[in-house]
């Protein structure tokens, strides 16, 4: 149980830094003059399929990019199940977790 449990953890720290790393990139590709909601959107699922992860759930709880005016925050929230992405068949200690990582950025609109 215990190497099960490790396993388990590590993976989660793992996708976490993926899942961190995607909303970074999303973020800085949402504050860019004329990006889109679906743009950053497919950028990011992109980037966490080339990294051997499935799709996500991307989310802009402050309101889309291209609505942002000039110096607004931009927020982008990636999420996902950790049950999708556990190297475990049947996640004992995280299966019913989601894993989250969020990213903030002021728009570089020109005014």
């Amino acid at each position: 149980l215990m190497v099960l449990g490790m396993i388990e953890v590590g993976r989660a720290i793992m996708v976490q830094q993926i899942l961190t790393n995607a909303s970074r990139e999303g973020a800085r590709r949402a504050v860019l003059d004329g990006s889109t909601d679906t743009e950053v959107t497919t950028f990011v699922n992109t980037y966490l399929n080339n990294a051997s992860l499935p799709t996500a759930t991307v989310t802009f709880p402050q309101g889309a990019p291209q609505d942002a005016g000039f110096g607004a925050p931009v927020e982008v929230r990636v999420a996902i199940p950790f049950g999708q992405v556990s190297w475990v068949p049947a996640p004992m200690y995280l299966g019913g977790q989601n894993l989250v990582a969020t990213t903030v950025m002021r728009r570089e609109t020109v005014q």
